[in-house]
């Protein structure tokens, strides 16, 4: 994959919208994400800054515009930074708890 490209489930797993980068990429083959407004059914699909992702949650959707690809999963405070919060309303770390 492209540098300034990442893998969605990789992504969402960084940015703790799943507990486990196996369940990022079942949210995604089962249809719960958007990118851009056009359904992601591939966890494989390649994101980038600037992208708008679109999560169903069991407990709400959250629009979230990517700003950062991350490299590692790390704690609440640092997964924030990688995403601005188009929603409107608060987005928890762990979405999908």
């Amino acid at each position: 994959m492209r540098e300034d490209r990442q893998r969605l489930d990789k992504w969402l797993w960084f940015a703790r919208f799943a507990r486990t980068r196996s369940l990022a990429a079942r949210l995604a083959s089962d249809g719960f994400v958007r990118v851009n407004g056009t359904r992601a059914d591939n966890p494989a699909k390649g994101i980038g800054i600037g992208d708008v992702v679109t999560v169903a949650a069991p407990h709400a959707t959250l629009a979230v515009r990517v700003l950062g690809l991350g490299a590692r999963r790390g704690p609440a405070p640092e997964a924030r930074l990688l995403y601005d919060d188009l929603s409107g309303g608060s987005v928890h770390a762990e979405a999908t708890e």
